[in-house]
Parts: C-alpha cells; sequence; structure tokens
C-alpha cells in the first residue's frame, strides 16, 4: 500500500496525516455545534485549539517514552509525526490537561466541558484509526486470506491487511467500528438523559474503556510496562472511573429526589 497520497517536489502528504486532519476538523465542528446549545461557543472555540496542540504533543510523548528503542539513535525522527506513531491515550491525557486548565482559566465545569468533547473524541477516534490502516499498523496477528474474507470485508482492507507477504487482522477497523457505535451511544445517552453532567463523560470511559482493553490484546504492535500492556491498564483504569462516576450521579440524583420529597412533605 502506498502512504503517499501526493508527492510536490519536496512536499509530501499523507494518507496518515490526511485522515488525522479529517478526523480533528469533524470533531472541532461537532464540539463547537454542541457547545452553542449550552452557551459556551466562544469559550469552546478556544479551548479546541488547545485540546488539539497538547493533545497532539500528549499523543507523541506518551508514544515515544514507550517505543523509546525505536528513536534513541536518531532524535530528530521524534517530530516527524506524519510517519505515524501517536497514542490515542497521550493525546486523552494531553486533552484533559488543556481542559483542566482552560475550565479554570474560564471558571468553568471541567465536566460540563468534557460531556461536550466526548462525542467529538469518540468520532474523531473511529475516523483516525483510518491512518492507522492506510500507515499498516495497529493490526493484529497473522491470519489467513480466508480468514479475513470470511469478515466480508471490502477488498482494499484485505489487500491492506497483506503487509510483507502475510495477512493480518485488522484490529484498526475493530476499534474504528466500536468508537463509530461509541458515537451513536453518546449521542442517543445525551438526548435521553437531557444532557445530565457526568454521564457522557462516564459512559465514554467505560464504552470505550472496555473495547480498547479487548482490541488491545489482539494488537501486535502495543506498548508495555514489563509485561503489562499499558493501553489495557489504563482502559480498566478509565471503565472504572467511569463506573464509579455513573454511580455518582445515580446516588446523587436519588439524594435530590428524596430532599424535594421531603420538602414537599414538610
Amino acid at each position: 500500500m502506498n502512504r503517499v497520497l501526493l508527492s510536490i517536489g519536496p512536499i509530501t502528504i499523507y494518507w496518515y496525516s490526511i485522515t488525522i486532519l479529517t478526523a480533528v476538523l469533524i470533531g472541532i465542528y461537532l464540539a463547537i455545534k454542541e457547545s452553542k446549545r449550552m452557551s459556551m461557543e466562544k469559550y469552546t472555540q478556544d479551548l479546541v485549539t488547545s485540546i488539539i496542540i497538547s493533545g497532539i504533543i500528549g499523543a507523541r510523548i506518551y508514544y515515544v517514552i514507550f517505543n523509546f528503542e525505536a528513536y534513541k539513535y536518531d532524535l530528530l525522527s521524534i517530530f516527524k509525526i506524519w510517519e505515524g506513531g501517536l497514542a490515542i491515550y497521550g493525546a486523552i491525557i494531553g486533552g484533559l490537561i488543556a481542559i483542566i486548565y482552560k475550565a479554570k482559566k474560564y471558571n468553568q465545569s471541567i465536566i460540563k466541558t468534557t460531556d461536550i468533547i466526548v462525542p467529538s473524541l469518540i468520532i474523531a477516534q473511529s475516523i483516525g484509526r483510518w491512518g492507522n490502516f492506510f500507515n499498516q499498523e495497529a493490526h493484529g496477528q497473522i491470519v489467513s486470506l480466508s480468514f479475513l474474507e470470511n469478515l466480508y470485508l471490502p477488498k482494499f482492507i484485505i489487500d491492506g491487511m497483506y503487509i510483507n507477504g502475510n495477512y493480518y487482522e485488522p484490529t484498526f477497523l475493530y476499534e474504528s467500528i466500536w468508537c463509530f457505535l461509541g458515537f451513536i451511544i453518546l449521542l442517543i445517552l445525551r438526548k435521553i438523559t437531557k444532557r445530565e453532567k457526568g454521564v457522557m463523560t462516564s459512559s465514554y470511559f467505560i464504552w470505550y474503556g472496555i473495547g480498547r482493553m479487548y482490541i488491545e490484546g489482539m494488537r501486535t504492535d502495543s506498548l508495555y510496562i514489563g509485561s503489562v500492556r499499558v493501553s489495557q491498564l489504563l482502559s480498566l483504569i478509565l471503565v472504572l472511573i467511569g463506573i464509579i462516576g455513573i454511580i455518582y450521579i445515580i446516588i446523587n440524583k436519588k439524594s435530590k429526589r428524596k430532599k424535594e420529597k421531603n420538602g414537599k412533605e414538610i
């Protein structure tokens, strides 16, 4: 597969870069659209720029830290992000730092802010995974051609999974589909719960954490701490935080109803 979309003289445009850029632009559009409904447009417009910059830096630093062997003899290659090597958990950590900083600066709720951002984040993740496809990375174990054909995949995906003489399982596709389903679920939840604070963020943590924890176990390019896959560990933490968040929301809601009921009885 040709990773290059266009090459003009010294300028080379990669499919990976275009895919990530498309994911970011769609995410920004959706976040600003939602912020208008919440009367937070000006704040969100300033915020998304910081999230993008902080997210990209965080994604690269995270990847390089856990994959430093590939860069230690060519430190300048650390800056070649268009060639791949961005870790989504690093982007999430970097983006969260930006959100905390901007929320405090503008005196806004951090959770309310993340509630606006997470649908944009998860659809961007869904689209961004196709950048891995064009780079022929984030795949699973070696499989047979018949295995891929039995998944009823389009021919271009099967052909893209033929790497250095072998076919590989398209785990990038699994995560892309999982994130897209998560996006739909979050939109439904947003409508059903009437944008109740914390529901979107907690649900994102649970949904993405469960999917990533499972899919990460199938990948061959995981980043490790000892024998532990870093992304699986972080996914577990996300799921636990999300569950705690949902439990807190339920308890808090019941407490408010009880107080309202007692107030009426008095």
